[in-house]
């Protein structure tokens, strides 16, 4: 869109940087041209990165300055279709007070650099440092200032990358796109429910699938608890791909209504490949994976996803029959999830998923049976319809 202002987020080494570069040389390729200016590397080391990634293009022009009005003044004697500039934190205006990165630093940048891609018609792309919280440095207001905000995650040792919109001033948000890192850089993970089950294991404990919603596409990924017994007086608590809150939440709730304490416990809850879920939908696989790890009782191939109110109870959650199919798509015949308008509790969730629980046995049950509830638990062969496969649950 010309002189839109994109804003690029992502942790340290996430590949933001050959993003971008990928871009441009997809751009050039069909006849535009694209200035990336970088205050992080020399003209060199970004030259040397595009020679891996078999840029040749001659429409890509590197400047390697550190100065915002040197860089303007570049893009305005050159006329590019798309300014990259990289990154937005460590370039200057020089009679702005404080260094590069600073909060008056990074407006006043950003706000020449808006003002340019309006005037001139260029778009313009800000690729952003993040802080240690996950959020984009730098002051609030420059999300508010640009058109789209993109969100480059994932996990450096798996290559697996998400990029997700987070506004569009032109199109849908909530958008997801899914990338793998390989030497050759970026390309597109056509399946990206495979990729992230490629080494789940439903056999073990605390481990299950749930199927994530991004915009209008289920993508499957496995979510992780494990709790551990320890004397500290204050078990410690690491999350990583959901919110902290919520799984102190979901703790507190199968305490008060399934009698499952914690306390002395560590727990430890981790989404597969990097992916951050904010669903609330993600609250009964959560809930799930902490009962299955603390009784040391498998799951074993089951998909779940439903909220959880402070009350136990579990509310219905949208894109229920795309979840369906994404997780018979992959193989997994049993869900366990509340119907709309359902009296469904966490404890009949249990009963479902972890039948015998109750009983704080540490074996496998040798069968599964369904729970009276208005939820329901689905145990269908791959290829037959939904419906058929659709186990009815009696009203509480």
């Amino acid at each position: 869109m010309p002189g839109a202002v994109v804003l690029l987020g992502g942790e340290p080494g996430v590949g933001k940087s050959t993003l971008v570069l990928q871009a441009a040389g997809s751009l050039a390729a069909g006849g535009s041209k694209v200035l990336i200016a970088t205050a992080e590397e020399s003209a060199e080391q970004v030259g040397l990165r595009a020679g891996r990634l078999k840029i040749e293009e001659d429409g890509v022009y590197l400047l390697a300055e550190p100065d915002v009005d040197d860089i303007l003044g570049a893009a305005d004697r050159l006329r590019p279709d798309l300014l990259v500039i990289d990154s937005v934190q460590t370039v200057s205006a020089a009679e702005v007070g404080g260094a590069p990165g600073s909060m008056s630093q990074v407006r006043e940048c950003a706000a020449r650099v808006m003002r340019y891609a309006k005037d001139s018609g260029t778009a313009a792309v800000l690729v952003g440092h993040v802080t240690k919280d996950g959020g984009i440095a730098g002051p609030k207001m420059l999300e508010h200032m640009v058109d789209v905000v993109l969100y480059l995650e994932g996990e450096s040792e798996s290559g697996l990358r998400g990029l997700r919109s987070f506004k569009n001033r032109f199109g849908a948000t909530h958008l997801m796109g899914f990338f793998e890192m390989a030497p050759e850089g970026l390309r597109e993970v056509a399946d990206p429910s495979a990729a992230f089950l490629a080494d789940w294991r439903g056999a073990v404990p605390g481990t299950l699938a749930f199927p994530t919603v991004e915009g209008r596409r289920p993508v499957l990924v496995e979510v992780q608890a494990l709790a551990s017994p320890t004397t500290a007086p204050q078990p410690r608590r690491s999350v990583r791909g959901v919110e902290a809150s919520r799984v102190h939440q979901m703790l507190a709730i199968l305490d008060r209504h399934a009698k499952l304490s914690f306390s002395d416990q560590e727990v430890y809850v981790n989404v597969v490949g990097g992916l951050k879920l904010t669903e609330p939908a993600a609250d009964l696989p959560v809930a799930l994976a902490l009962a299955s790890s603390l009784l040391d009782r498998p799951l074993g191939p089951l998909a779940a996803w439903g909220e959880i109110g402070l009350t136990g109870e579990l509310r219905a959650v949208a894109h229920d029959e795309r979840r369906v199919e994404e997780a018979i798509r992959l193989g997994i015949p049993t869900t366990v999830a509340p119907d709309k308008g359902s009296r469904l509790g966490i404890c009949q969730a249990l009963d479902m998923a972890l039948p015998g629980w109750r009983d704080n046995e540490g074996s496998r049950p040798s069968s599964r049976r369904s729970a009276t509830s208005s939820g329901r638990r689905r145990e269908v062969t791959p290829g037959t319809n939904n419906e058929q496969g659709r186990t009815a649950m009696d009203q509480l």
